[in-house]
């Protein structure tokens, strides 16, 4: 058990691309969907929606953040952060990660719960893939754990990621 919380075991799978798929997915039916790019995002937006789709899944990274460790994160060049937008309101986030040496990082990617079995993630994913290269990088990487929603690892395998290595690891929730 850690100091200060309870202790999860995790097992954590990294996935690559190292090349575009060729997936054209729609987006949902019956929605009005709408995808922009959050500039230069406020800890407190970003914060509300690193919780909203992360919190039944146990995500802590962030959260153990100051306001400026974030802010300096969030607002770099090197990182875009994407929402998903479903009848006017957020439904979802990715964020990519280009602070690699030719390797970008769908760092976060989800879909809030209100939204969930509507189609929104695997359009959502197309997007980030298809977002990710546009930027012309040697590999497109993503992790993911079954402390996540067990639709992710299949879902990153159907759209085109490969896994390449499958790690152990204990999570200390506060």
């Amino acid at each position: 058990m850690g100091k200060d919380g309870r202790t999860l075991r995790t097992v954590v799978t990294y996935l690559k691309m190292a090349s575009p798929p060729h997936v054209f997915v729609p987006p949902p039916s019956g929605l009005r969907m709408a995808l922009m790019k959050a500039e230069k995002p406020t800890t407190h937006f970003y914060r509300y929606l690193y919780n909203a789709v992360g919190d039944a899944y146990h995500w802590v990274d962030r959260k153990r953040l100051s306001d400026e460790e974030l802010a300096a994160i969030i607002t770099s060049d090197a990182v875009s952060v994407f929402v998903a937008y479903a009848e006017g309101v957020p439904a979802g986030f990715f964020e990519i990660d280009e602070r690699g040496e030719g390797d970008l990082w769908l760092t976060y990617f989800g879909v809030i719960p209100d939204f969930h079995g509507r189609g929104i993630g695997k359009w959502l994913l197309a997007e980030a893939i298809d977002e990710a290269w546009g930027r012309e990088p040697q590999s497109f990487s993503v992790e993911t754990c079954t402390l996540d929603d067990p639709r992710a690892l299949p879902l990153y395998q159907r759209m085109g990621f490969v896994p390449y290595e499958r790690k152990e690891k204990e999570l200390v929730i506060d």
